[in-house]
């Protein structure tokens, strides 16, 4: 069968581990939508975005994500920079960026046909030293429990196994980050959380002030506290419409450093990217995304 024409500038890349078992139910699912695109699989971590920097190379106007978050920041680094569309099959654990822009996740048919549609949001595009990510970003607390959580423990517990890992690193003491930003008031920290849109962590508003198209990281740092405490203060940002506690800082910039004389892990998009210093950068606009209207 002949690719249909209006599918030759597509191209899907899924990533079969984002549904583990179940992933030769889904191979057929994506198959069946996206009948005439281009269709890559992926086979392990990083392959994403070198299919995707090839795929752009190609001519191809849109590349779609068939996974979760993982697999949505591996294309972006990929296509950064590059005149193509990111579309979103949304197979993930969490699927937050899918969430944050309005995408009906459990149905893979709007999905498909929001892609077709092709109607184009810009979205900034944040970077963690010169990593692309498009939603979230963690120093220390949530950036450990990514390390510490195995790609096993993650496949049975899905979102569970962050909260089991952080419950055992709780007790122990969190590390001293200083926090460099002109539109920062506080110079240190134990744990930092930069994001690009609201939520974090599934459905959960973190980022009260937070739109994908402002210019704009929005940062939050819990001050010297210990983690159990960090944790307490964490209901305080999540279920009140305004961060009131003094030892939580709600800010927004263009730009910010975070480093530490301890060896503190960093993720972006839940993937570590390695240990601070970090510096924070955004580019206004840099992100084509097909959304819904």
């Amino acid at each position: 069968m002949m690719p249909s024409p209006a599918l030759k500038d597509t191209v899907v890349i899924f990533n079969p581990n984002a549904r583990g078992a179940r992933a030769h139910r889904w191979r057929a699912r994506v198959d069946e939508l996206a009948r005439g695109a281009t269709l890559c699989a992926t086979s392990h971590p990083g392959e994403a975005e070198v299919l995707a920097r090839h795929a752009a190379k190609e001519g191809y106007e849109k590349i779609v994500a068939a996974g979760g978050d993982g697999t949505i920041n591996e294309i972006v680094n990929g296509i950064a920079g590059q005149n193509v569309a990111l579309g979103l099959l949304p197979l993930g654990t969490m699927n937050v960026f899918a969430t944050e822009l309005g995408l009906p996740v459990n149905d893979l048919t709007r999905c498909w046909q929001i892609i077709q549609e092709n109607n184009i949001r810009p979205v900034d595009l944040p970077s963690a030293n010169g990593k692309h990510f498009v939603q979230l970003a963690g120093v220390g607390l949530d950036a450990q429990a990514v390390k510490e959580t195995s790609r096993a423990f993650k496949r049975n517990f899905g979102p569970l196994s962050y909260l089991i890992s952080a419950a055992q690193i709780a007790s122990r003491p969190p590390p001293l980050l200083r926090i460099e930003s002109e539109n920062a008031v506080t110079e240190e920290g134990s744990f930092v959380l930069v994001g690009n849109g609201r939520l974090y962590g599934g459905r959960l508003p973190f980022f009260k002030q937070a739109t994908l198209d402002d210019g704009l990281l929005d940062v939050i740092v819990f001050k010297r506290l210990n983690y159990l405490d960090m944790i307490r203060y964490l209901q305080n940002v999540v279920f009140t419409s305004q961060i009131t506690s003094p030892e939580v800082e709600y800010f927004q910039t263009d730009r910010l450093r975070v480093s530490s004389d301890e060896s503190v892990p960093v993720e972006i998009d839940g993937e570590l990217i390695g240990n601070c210093p970090v510096e924070f950068k955004i580019r206004a606009g840099g992100l084509r995304v097909l959304a819904p209207r």
